[in-house]
């Protein structure tokens, strides 16, 4: 019989009584006309658990706000093929540089590997709940004209932001790969990268490639170079760039998992040290981390790498979930019945689980959820 699924009581899930109110006070005060769920994920390899919980929680949130609020709701996939495929130092200056899964596979190859990887539970989660999906890669969204000129109007403000994006140095990484045909490298930390504003519609950036020296490129609405952010300042664009667009009647939620909590108030600061007010801030619902049994966030990369052994009762199938025995459209339903045991009640809502309880959830034929007491 499986266990009842008992959480305590927090401050902000005493104040709830549906998990989905935490949003109620921002499509209240300015009621759209749908909602857009966003949820990003880093395209280095195949997806583990917490991946697919937060995608199976966005999908299982917009049809709870859909039959909340009677408001069309669709899922936005972020395919981050700028993660780093490859890492070097150069000897000469100690730099280290790195190659984007972008620059080292190509946008065939990418496209493939995303629609290996991540549509068939997409397509299976949409299927299940009637709501539709769509995926962007950061590639694509970086190319857009909107994404560029957001990035161009900030330029001149940056300096106001720039210690909330890197509280360390008060550089925000900017990487311009180097554009020689078969090359695509670019400093990591973007030491010697230099950018100049040359008018309203183009910026010029100064860099060094680990194998061709010095160049320099443009950026403009419509040129071709690509124009790769660190982390937290590619958010402070990107949610820039959606704020802007709240006119149109479309609210966009932020869907992170909760290791996303800490780095968000820095992003929050930023948009504010730009002109951003409170209210304009972009919704965000952050959901349940998954951890080891120190409460560190679950890691496969630091356990394939041996720095961290698989936690006790978590299974391979967590670290690649392509190794879920059964098919894609049970993975679904069984991560669905999953959400809505922890939509049930705030209390296990907005709180972390371990990677054992997470799997116990989810093999479970028929999870139950009890109130705490």
């Amino acid at each position: 019989m499986t266990p009842h699924l008992v959480s305590p009581n927090t401050v902000l899930a005493n104040a709830l009584l549906r998990a989905e109110d935490v949003l109620t006070p921002r499509i209240l005060a300015t009621p759209p006309e749908r909602i857009v769920l966003v949820v990003g994920t880093q395209i280095n390899g195949a997806p583990h658990i917490g991946t697919s919980l937060v995608q199976s929680l966005a999908f299982a949130m917009a049809a709870r706000l859909r039959d909340r609020f009677g408001i069309p709701t669709e899922v936005l996939f972020s395919a981050l093929d700028n993660a780093p495929y490859e890492l070097v130092t150069d000897p000469a200056s100690g730099h280290r540089y790195q190659r984007a899964y972008a620059q080292a596979l190509g946008n065939q190859a990418l496209t493939d590997l995303v629609a290996a990887l991540y549509q068939p539970l997409f397509r299976a989660l949409s299927r299940r709940l009637v709501i539709p999906h769509r995926v962007e890669t950061y590639t694509q969204q970086q190319a857009g004209e909107h994404f560029r000129r957001t990035w161009l109007r900030l330029l001149p403000r940056l300096d106001s932001a720039r210690w909330w994006l890197a509280p360390s140095t008060g550089t925000p990484h900017l990487r311009i790969p180097c554009p020689h045909p078969g090359c695509g490298w670019a400093e990591k930390h973007a030491e010697r990268t230099r950018v100049h504003l040359a008018d309203r519609e183009a910026a010029t950036v100064g860099a060094v490639c680990l194998h061709h020296g010095p160049y320099r490129t443009t950026i403009t609405p419509t040129s071709s170079a690509y124009l790769d952010l660190a982390t937290l300042y590619r958010n402070l664009v990107k949610e820039l760039a959606l704020t802007s667009t709240r006119a149109g009647g479309t609210l966009h939620v932020m869907v992170k998992g909760g290791d996303w909590v800490f780095g968000s108030l820095l992003v929050d600061e930023a948009l504010q040290a730009v002109g951003l007010t409170r209210a304009q801030l972009p919704a965000r619902l952050f959901c349940p981390q998954v951890v080891t049994d120190t409460g560190a966030k679950l890691s496969k990369s630091l356990i394939r790498e041996g720095h961290a052994p698989l936690p006790e009762g978590a299974a391979d199938w967590m670290l690649d979930t392509r190794q879920w025995p059964g098919t894609i459209t049970e993975y679904a339903d069984q991560l669905l019945t999953t959400a809505e045991t922890l939509l049930s009640d705030p209390r296990h809502f907005f709180r972390s689980y371990s990677a054992a309880e997470i799997g116990r959830l989810i093999t479970a034929s028929a999870p139950r959820s009890i109130p705490a007491p």
